[in-house]
């Protein structure tokens, strides 16, 4: 069984790269189940109604999301309505949206879970490590895969997360940073980990920000714009292989792509 997850897919040249490779994708890797982080899809921050549908209409079955959830007020409007979109779990009791999914395909359960990390994150959210837990509980005879996206700055607290759930749950891939990593691997106990899948958008800015915005931050100290990169495109995503009989990751491939501008 294969899960196909895409990195974070930025602004309107990441839904166009998404809506362009997936079908080749699809055709080339065959998954079972196709998973996108589509937290900076609407102008690369936040997601819409529309900008969620032509992630769906592209073939990807659930949205996971991150830090920027709420930076469009419409989510407070659909995220309760029955679409795919899962929220971090995180977040405190009460807060709209769900922070688990489970979507069920030829017999099998998967379980989509997303975490918000807090080292370097200003973000108002509960003990990543103890919410996993509870989800866990809940989940228990509910889900034959778990598959979490932590979505988080630190490298380190990514890498806790792999210890603290090794053989517990079967993927866990961070997203956030939009820069992907080459530390791919499976765990000794059967779970897929990489700190970070990187970003689906443009390819030759600054994490997605035109560069000469942002070197002038840098350089001079001035407020930065945040304005879409143009030119290239990339497609960051991994592929990971479960064994049914055992419910264990074996294989996780690093998937990077570009497109001309």
């Amino acid at each position: 069984m294969k899960i196909l997850f895409i990195g974070d897919v930025f602004g309107e040249i990441g839904r166009a790269t998404l809506k362009l490779k997936m079908e080749e994708l699809k055709e080339k890797y065959k998954p079972d189940f196709c998973i996108a982080n589509g937290e900076n899809a609407a102008g690369g921050r936040g997601i819409t109604y529309n900008t969620a549908r032509e992630i769906f209409d592209s073939g990807i079955e659930v949205i996971t999301m991150g830090n920027h959830t709420w930076a469009r007020k419409e989510i407070l409007n659909i995220i309760d309505t029955g679409i795919k979109i899962v929220r971090p779990a995180n977040y405190p009791k009460g807060v709209p949206g769900k922070g688990r999914m489970i979507i069920e395909k030829n017999g099998v359960r998967l379980a989509v879970i997303n975490l918000l990390g807090r080292v370097y994150m200003d973000n108002n959210v509960d003990c990543p490590f103890q919410t996993i837990d509870r989800e866990l509980s809940y989940l228990k005879g509910q889900a034959d895969i778990i598959f979490v996206d932590f979505h988080a700055e630190a490298t380190s607290e990514k890498i806790a997360m792999l210890y603290y759930l090794d053989g517990r749950a079967t993927c866990v891939v961070g997203t956030h940073t939009h820069v992907q990593t080459a530390d791919e691997k499976i765990s000794d106990n059967g779970t897929a980990y990489i700190t970070d899948v990187g970003m689906t958008g443009p390819a030759d800015g600054v994490i997605g920000v035109e560069k000469e915005n942002i070197l002038r931050k840098f350089t001079l100290g001035l407020p930065a714009q945040h304005e879409i990169a143009k030119g290239r495109a990339q497609l960051n995503a991994v592929l990971i292989t479960v064994n049914m009989e055992t419910k264990k990751a074996i294989n996780i491939k690093r998937i990077n792509e570009y497109v001309k501008g």
